[in-house]
């Protein structure tokens, strides 16, 4: 956008400068032009008058005297014709056409004293004529050459001088062009910035005021219209935390009093009901204990990439390793309940740094190995760190049912569960809460299709600059 209003400007600069200069070049020239005509047809009605006086006289030496002067003078050739001889001076003579053409016309009493308009460039030289003699009679006719070659000159220095202030002209209002194109478009690219802030974390800086007038009242519109928007979505995840939070105490008055109640009750069928009403107790203190989980994984995502834009984007580095091998000793018990195994493939020869915090890469792990546990049973877990080309990656791998191609894309939507897998306790927010860490580290979850069959989920993030370049195996 810039560019197309700095060009656009830029044009109207320069259209505007060749304009002028166009205006004022014309002017010099038409200027130079009837100096030089007022110049020469003052000499040249001098010669004819004098020309008159020596016709009737009979005595041309005062004539030719002044011709040689003033061709002398001005390098430029005289022509007198009287009716009994001809003169001449400077080297003019008849045999040129635009000179016999002249004496012609001035034969016929046609006088022929405007010359051409001056141009920069170019050669030769003009003529121009009258004739002489009484109100009845012509009596001769006298042509003067005009030299064009120093108003020629005097119209390039002026042409130069016009030029350079053009140039200098263009350069202060392209100069200007870019200033005015900063001043307009600065606010629209802090607008621009402070959507993307927005989208991205909820919440965005207070815009200052400056530039146009309506782009100054449009920085104030969505300055507020931002602050309703950030303090919404504020107001909705903290609703849904203090609501999550305040279930869990009726919730736990409710799990006492069922547990009181199993106390008091006889026979088979009743116990039976109670473990009905205890089982979807659990199913709800789950969802809730998910819904916490959620709210902090979208809260740390808001304030990870606000402090990212703020800072810079700067973290700490750890190494992973240590991490995966904590969550797959935890799982292990889980899984071998399950008839699962896991399997912690070795390290890379040289450590791996990884831009993440410790606690949410443990949990993002831990999540991703109770999902194989659950919903693959009897299956052989695979945790694998690897290095990718500019990225690092950490692979949690089943070959279990798996997921099909658009159960995948829909896995990390909130309450999202595979229909084959209803009866399995679960609420369907621990992709959810996964892919939100990811994101809030600066990392990415991606799910790809076991060979032959099963899950893959990758946890992706970019590669720290010091480890750019240095050769891992992929493991």
């Amino acid at each position: 956008m810039k560019l197309r209003v700095l060009g656009v400007l830029s044009l109207l600069a320069v259209l505007m400068v060749i304009l002028a200069s166009n205006a004022i070049l014309t002017s010099a020239s038409r200027e130079l032009t009837q100096e030089l005509q007022i110049n020469r047809v003052a000499a040249l009605n001098r010669f004819a008058q004098v020309a008159y006086d020596a016709a009737l006289d009979g005595d041309s030496t005062q004539l030719q005297r002044e011709m040689d002067r003033y061709s002398e003078l001005y390098e430029e050739g005289v022509l007198i014709r009287l009716q009994e001889r001809t003169l001449r001076s400077g080297g003019l003579r008849e045999d040129r056409t635009d000179v016999r053409d002249a004496v012609a016309r001035a034969n016929l009493n046609l006088s022929d004293t405007t010359l051409a308009p001056l141009q920069p460039f170019g050669n030769g030289s003009e003529v121009i004529s009258r004739s002489f003699g009484s109100a009845s009679q012509v009596l001769g006719e006298a042509v003067l050459e005009v030299n064009l070659d120093a108003a020629r000159q005097k119209l390039r220095e002026r042409w130069l001088v016009v030029g350079l202030a053009a140039s200098a002209l263009g350069a202060v209002l392209l100069l200007g062009a870019a200033r005015v194109t900063r001043w307009v478009l600065r606010p629209v690219h802090r607008l621009n910035a402070a959507v993307t802030e927005l989208e991205t974390t909820g919440r965005t800086s207070h815009l200052p005021e400056d530039g146009p007038p309506e782009l100054r009242q449009l920085s104030r519109s969505f300055t507020a219209m931002a602050q309703t928007v950030s303090e919404s979505i504020d107001s909705q995840r903290q609703l849904i935390a203090d609501t999550s939070h305040q279930l869990r105490n009726p919730v736990g008055a409710l799990r006492l009093r069922i547990d009181l109640l199993q106390l008091e009750l006889r026979t088979a069928r009743e116990h039976t009901a109670a473990a009905g009403v205890l089982a979807e107790l659990e199913r709800v203190e789950e969802i809730l204990d998910g819904v916490l989980k959620l709210a902090a994984a979208e809260h740390r995502a808001f304030e990870d990439s606000a402090r990212g834009r703020a800072s810079g984007g700067t973290k700490d580095f750890i190494d992973p390793y240590p991490v995966l091998q904590e969550e797959s000793e935890r799982a292990e018990p889980a899984a071998r309940r399950a008839g699962a195994s896991i399997l912690l493939e070795e390290p890379p020869d040289r450590p791996v740094s990884l831009a993440c915090n410790a606690a949410e890469l443990a949990q993002m792990v831990g999540e991703l190995l109770n999902n194989a546990v659950k919903y693959a049973p009897g299956a052989c877990i695979s945790v694998a760190l690897r290095k990718l080309p500019g990225a690092v990656m950490i692979e949690v791998s089943d070959d279990g049912p798996g997921l099909s191609e658009d159960e995948r894309a829909a896995a990390t939507t909130r309450f999202w569960r595979s229909p084959r897998n209803r009866e399995v306790r679960g609420n369907g927010l621990g992709m959810t809460i996964v892919d939100k860490l990811a994101g809030a580290n600066g990392g990415r979850l991606l799910l790809a299709e076991n060979s032959p069959h099963g899950l893959i989920a990758r946890l992706e993030f970019p590669l720290p600059a010091t480890q750019h370049g240095q050769g891992y195996p992929h493991g």
